[in-house]
């Protein structure tokens, strides 16, 4: 385990130990994320996500791509296809349902 003492200084600034940073490789203008568990500070290298692009991140989606990428490793799911493959697939399919 890594360990250095740092000092909190004016306007709540502490400086992370260079070893940190290169361990971690850390660069100037990289986010960190700061929580405390435990009664402790933990900094946690992070990345913005863009307000546009959340969605993807969502409980909700996240628990449909985990769902589908299960179907893909099974072979459930079928890959790319010719036009006239597909629409000769869906037209079985509204046959079945009787459309």
């Amino acid at each position: 385990m890594l360990r250095e003492t740092v000092h909190f200084k004016t306007k709540s600034q502490v400086t992370i130990p260079k070893a940190f940073v290169e361990l971690l490789g850390l660069k100037q203008g990289d986010i960190l994320e700061a929580r405390v568990e435990d009664g402790k500070i933990v900094l946690v290298p992070t990345v913005a996500i863009p307000k546009d692009q959340a969605w993807y991140w969502s409980k909700a989606w996240q628990s449909e791509e985990l769902e589908i990428n299960e179907q893909i490793a099974r072979g459930a799911v079928m890959g790319p296809m010719e036009r006239d493959k597909a629409l000769s697939i869906l037209d079985g399919l509204m046959k079945q349902d009787g459309k």
